[in-house]
């Protein structure tokens, strides 16, 4: 980088090149701070080396120094667009949400959203899925249920795009839940009847649980909402849309709380039940007092 009398400009490539085994020499020696100073001098003198705020940012992941790492990971992701490497973009993007995931869900799920962009924009679209995907359950597991009940829409509407039928139909179990624990009953109707235009939804196992749950969260029946919720269906889902069934709640607390005389009567039968209301009635044959 030094010039002199025989040298009027500094040699950047070169400088970048040594700048790059120094990185790789200081992280073999785990001394972390140096690689990473070292990557970002590599960066600095060759400043369409995009690799190199990238690689920087993973010598901050080492010293955990997260929020660090991740901002030079992103500026990496947008030297990728400019010079035309859209894929590299995407994947150092999701590279990042997966090292803040933990510390900081709400930057990862911009870093996954952004990534999903990136895809949907490249017409890959089972990888922008995959990022959505990864956004709403963090969303979700953060109690963000608005924004989540709009990215799972996105979700939904390009699985329907790419005709995959089966997953939109798992997508509005997912959407009617969100939509439940939002209180908003009209909202979760709605998703359950924009579905019917899905082809081979109507008749199918998740319309029949779907109309069944919100029968028994209109008439405030616990007994109903918690017996689809904890059926194999919705059981097996994502974990964090299992636990929304299992956590769901009908307003009022509409527990239908059968006695325990009235379990003994229907297991004996309808003659032991009609046995008891008599004992019931005769009780009082003879007035209060």
């Amino acid at each position: 980088l030094k010039t002199g009398f025989l040298k009027w400009k500094p040699d950047y490539d070169s400088a970048a090149t040594e700048y790059g085994k120094a990185a790789v020499a200081f992280k073999n020696a785990k001394q972390f701070d140096q690689a990473r100073e070292a990557c970002l001098r590599e960066a600095e003198a060759h400043e369409n080396n995009k690799a190199a705020y990238e690689q920087a940012g993973m010598m901050l992941k080492e010293m955990q120094r997260l929020p660090e790492a991740v901002q030079l990971i992103e500026k990496a992701s947008m030297m990728y667009l400019e010079n035309g490497t859209p894929d590299t973009a995407a994947i150092a993007l999701e590279r990042a949400g997966k090292l803040i995931e933990n510390v900081s869900p709400e930057k990862a799920v911009q870093l996954y959203q952004q990534a999903a962009s990136v895809f949907e924009n490249e017409e890959r679209l089972r990888q922008a899925l995959e990022m959505l995907g990864k956004a709403s359950r963090l969303l979700v597991r953060g109690r963000r249920l608005d924004e989540a009940a709009l990215s799972l829409q996105k979700e939904k509407s390009i699985y329907k795009e790419i005709e995959n039928y089966p997953t939109c139909y798992k997508k509005t179990i997912a959407q009617v839940l969100v939509h439940l624990h939002r209180n908003d009953y009209v909202a979760a109707e709605r998703c359950v009847r924009e579905s019917y235009s899905i082809p081979g939804f109507n008749g199918s196992e998740d319309c029949a649980a779907l109309e069944q749950l919100l029968e028994g969260y209109d008439q405030q029946d616990q007994d109903q909402v918690s017996e689809v919720c904890n059926s194999p269906l919705f059981k097996y889902m994502d974990n964090d849309y299992a636990k929304l069934g299992l956590t769901l709640v009908v307003p009022g607390g509409g527990m239908k709380k059968k006695s325990p005389n009235a379990a003994q009567d229907k297991a004996r039968g309808p003659a032991a039940a009609g046995s008891h209301a008599d004992e019931e009635e005769d009780e009082y044959s003879g007035g209060l007092c």
